[in-house]
């Protein structure tokens, strides 16, 4: 079965792997929302700040959860490059609709996540 989870900045689709006493065990298996690049304490800051390259969570990656954190999900389920393809558009075309350093700098490390999505998952991105 399979859940949607917020982890982070980022919302995945994982598929639950079993109980454990500290909580479930899941792994991913799409990307629906990309993490948000920067310094999330210091929102749209660039200057005296680290901004922050987050990665989506990778294919198959496990991770144990709260089960609270699970909510059932039962729509169509793409491949994990296309899903972050995906993801990875839609927040490009958000940070492009506004023009200020926060966004160019977000897109930029964008642009470098995609470079390593594409050697890790021999893709085009």
């Amino acid at each position: 079965m399979y859940f949607r989870l917020m982890h982070k900045t980022g919302i995945y689709i994982v598929e639950h792997l079993e109980s454990r006493q500290n909580g479930e065990l899941v792994q991913v298996i799409n990307v629906i929302t990309h993490p948000t690049q920067g310094d999330l304490h210091n929102r749209n800051e660039v200057e005296n700040v680290f901004f922050h390259e987050r990665r989506a969570l990778s294919y198959k990656e496990k991770r144990i959860v709260d089960k609270n954190l699970l909510k059932p999900y039962e729509d169509d389920v793409l491949s994990y490059e296309d899903s972050l393809r995906n993801a990875i558009n839609k927040m490009e075309e958000k940070l492009k609709r506004e023009d200020n350093a926060f966004n160019k700098q977000s897109l930029l490390m964008l642009q470098n996540l995609k470079a390593e999505y594409a050697k890790q998952y021999k893709t085009d991105f």
